[in-house]
């Protein structure tokens, strides 16, 4: 009988804890291998993340090396890897049964389960961390060298420390070496630095000598996010309310441009990715990216990814600055920039006065700050070209309470900047950190220009924010969060508004 292993076991809902002291949380990873259990530890008085796989014997143990050291010279990694989960699975099966077949070894059936799991995540999986990266929750994964403990960044209880060290610097070596083989680079003495990108499109960088960290080797993996979170999860993590995401689904219907700033671990790119949810299923958008985030439930979409140079030389290098020139030939409808750091913000302005509408993230941790970057080297644009945005949304990470949070500080738009660089701007809504509480006002100055450009009256305009609004609230309510689900309302409201919020009970 063939080993089963289940590597998307159901994510689970969290609930909220006011109290960290009281968190208890347990769920499946590698199932019915491996799972998480988060807890308060009294001793250390902290939120710790504890990895849980099958415990071995002593005499587990030397069997798991006599079988790994074996299965080395037979096994083709390469063959495994790229091959189906139940076709891997399988190989690694049958491989260590004829191993232990011709070693003579006597074992139990309990016994072969864990020596199955520990090799599959050896071989086929990225060994100590691999059910990590395998957590739903998880969004990057730090070690900062051997004898230290691996630390988390988890999407609910923030940074979390876990119980996996490593004790052995040329085991954490190893390691590296073999990030590096799974990103398709090289990395060695004299070329310590590894930036990569791993097959499922999370992100690698990493270093391989003690020259160069102190503690031995290190990495830090920001993962990839295959399911990111809709619109009506960002309005149950009370991250912003549904008036703000109605309004941006209006802007973005109307062909808008938006660019979202924050600070790092704001909340950026989740709700760039929620927001292009809101653009309508036959628009054509193409996204550009230095590390694939962004994930759209939708068919007319091209993704592209900036790929780092090869070597010494910047050789084979393809960056977002000529991703974005060769993109608007693409004729896009939409065109969606992971971050604008530089010269790319240029081409991106540029393209925004020509008609082509965007939405673009940059790090920055309020609007006037954003504007004067805008304005000034490396990007040096013109006050005429930064007119062309609308509106810019201010994400932050904060604390509310004993919670850790992350939520859309303030909605600006961008009225007019002066020949001078200073901003004439419009706040139509604002959150309140000591409330807790999203304030809106009724006059918004881009609702406007789209009431001119579109001639249609501005009352019907915040009519229908009103509407969208509430059936952004009523699936928040009757708990639409799937992905499939919430991308499969918006693309129907679009086609036949009426039918869809006839099926609600929403009025208009």
């Amino acid at each position: 009988m063939v080993e089963k292993i289940n590597l998307n076991p159901a994510v689970p809902p969290i609930p909220r804890y006011k109290d960290k002291r009281g968190v208890d949380v347990r769920y499946m990873l590698i199932s019915p291998y491996a799972s998480a259990h988060i807890f308060w530890d009294s001793k250390i008085n902290e939120l710790v993340y504890e990895l849980e796989e099958p415990i071995l014997t002593e005499e587990e143990k030397a069997l798991l090396t006599r079988v790994e050291e074996a299965m080395l010279e037979l096994i083709n990694v390469n063959v495994a890897v790229e091959n189906t989960l139940e076709a891997t699975t399988n190989y690694i099966d049958k491989t260590a049964r004829l191993l232990i077949d011709e070693l003579n070894i006597k074992i139990t059936s309990e016994s072969y389960k864990k020596i199955f799991y520990y090799l599959f995540r050896d071989f086929i999986g990225l060994n100590e961390v691999d059910p990590l990266l395998r957590d739903y929750f998880i969004e990057d994964i730090e070690c900062n060298g051997a004898n230290t403990p691996i630390f988390i960044v988890h999407r609910v209880f923030r940074n979390l420390r876990t119980n996996i060290v490593y004790r052995d610097i040329d085991k954490l070596a190893s390691f590296v070496e073999k990030l590096a083989q799974r990103t398709g680079r090289y990395v060695s003495y004299a070329q310590p630095l590894l930036d990569g990108t791993l097959p499922d499109g999370s992100r690698v960088n990493a270093t391989y000598t003690k020259d160069v960290s102190s503690r031995g080797p290190t990495f830090t993996i920001r993962k990839f996010t295959k399911i990111p979170w809709t619109p009506i999860q960002l309005i149950a993590m009370n991250t912003l309310s549904p008036e703000m995401l109605a309004y941006f689904w209006l802007l973005i219907e109307n062909k808008s441009n938006i660019l979202v700033a924050g600070g790092t671990a704001s909340g950026k790119t989740t709700l760039l990715n929620a927001l292009a949810f809101f653009i309508s299923p036959e628009a054509r958008v193409v996204s550009i990216e230095d590390t694939r985030e962004i994930n759209l439930p939708r068919e007319n979409w091209l993704p592209a990814v900036a790929r780092t140079s090869i070597g010494v030389g910047k050789v084979g290098e393809i960056d977002l600055f000529e991703i974005l020139k060769a993109s608007f030939r693409q004729t896009p409808d939409y065109l969606i920039v992971g971050e604008v750091r530089g010269k790319e913000a240029f081409v991106l302005f540029q393209g925004m006065a020509s008609g082509h509408s965007s939405i673009s993230t940059m790090h920055s941790d309020s609007v006037d700050t954003l504007i004067r970057r805008l304005q000034t080297p490396p990007i040096s644009l013109s006050p005429t070209l930064v007119n062309t945005l609308d509106c810019v949304v201010v994400a932050t990470h904060a604390r509310v309470g004993k919670q850790e949070t992350r939520k859309v500080r303030e909605i600006v738009e961008i009225v007019n900047v002066n020949a001078d660089g200073t901003a004439i701007v419009n706040t139509p809504f604002k959150w309140d950190a000591g409330k807790d509480i999203f304030y809106s006002k009724k006059q918004s100055k881009v609702l406007e220009k789209i009431a001119m450009r579109t001639g249609t009256p501005i009352d019907k305009l915040y009519k229908d924010l009103v509407t969208r609004a509430k059936l952004l609230y009523t699936l928040y309510r009757k708990g639409v969060f799937d992905f499939d689900q919430v991308g499969w309302v918006v693309n129907e409201f679009h086609k036949n508004p009426v039918a869809v919020l006839q099926r609600y009970g929403i009025r208009e």
